[in-house]
């Protein structure tokens, strides 16, 4: 056996065909006895199917130097097919917001690489528990000052949940998720529609980054922000414009409150 503790990269990886063999038995042991992501790695899978269904006539075609220097850096010149159509879709996305008034007006750009794994663990939080909300929270956020204490001792952060009212939604609580060799605070808010949506916040970061991510068309999408210090991404299934208004002051909230 690896030893290995498993996380939804690891499910990308597998996608890739980049696990070890050893790392593979205990990885499929793994899904076995964890029903939601054995459910987001089919999900993954039919994506990968369609996008390779799609995009298949243009795969075959070579890339040309000053695109690839571009889009991958010159500091590493191979990146995985996975990753590749995870930059393409957070470059969609933000066309389609940008079309709308939203994101790009907010001065957001394709993260791509760490950011958008942070992104995705963010999405893969909210959908595992946005499906499941009476049990989306460890804490409820009745007694917000303790909640926001028992966040910020667990990730090593100052974290203040932010007061959204006046986007319509209502503090639900929160919750405390592995993320890698790090852990995560999940802060889950809903409106008046039941409507859901959380704030993923981390301690630590890979490196510097901000944008807008979607795993799939239709599907929720991430806004993050991403240093060395710190990490958030706001989830939601919802009209781009409003999610970026949401985003825009949970994290001015956020920034503030971490600053002071």
């Amino acid at each position: 056996m690896s030893g290995r503790q498993f996380t939804t990269n690891d499910i990308h990886l597998a996608l890739d065909g980049e696990l070890s063999a050893d790392d593979r038995v205990d990885f499929d042991r793994w899904l076995d006895t964890h029903a939601e992501m054995r459910a987001l790695s089919a999900r993954y899978a039919r994506d990968r199917a369609a996008l390779v269904a799609a995009l298949a006539p243009v795969l075959e075609e070579p890339v040309p130097q000053r695109l690839s220097a571009t889009a991958l850096g010159e500091a590493k010149p191979r990146r995985s097919w996975n990753m590749l159509m995870r930059a393409a879709a957070a470059a969609v996305v933000l066309l389609v917001a940008g079309a709308g008034g939203g994101y790009l007006a907010a001065g957001l750009t394709a993260g791509g690489g760490a950011g958008d794994e942070f992104a995705d663990n963010a999405i893969a939080a909210y959908e595992t528990y946005a499906a499941d909300q009476p049990h989306a929270v460890e804490v409820d956020g009745t007694d917000k000052a303790y909640l926001d204490g028992w966040l910020s001792k667990r990730i090593g952060l100052k974290l203040v949940s932010p007061d959204l009212a006046a986007e319509g939604f209502t503090l639900v609580g929160g919750r405390i998720l592995p993320d890698g060799h790090d852990v995560a605070a999940l802060l889950v808010y809903k409106d008046a529609a039941s409507h859901q949506l959380s704030i993923y916040v981390k301690g630590a970061g890979e490196t510097k980054a901000k944008g807008t991510y979607a795993s799939e068309e239709g599907g929720p999408t991430a806004i993050y922000w991403l240093d060395p210090r710190y990490g958030c991404a706001i989830v939601g299934a919802l009209p781009a414009d409003q999610l970026a208004r949401v985003a825009q002051s949970a994290w001015k909230q956020m920034k503030e409150s971490a600053a002071g």
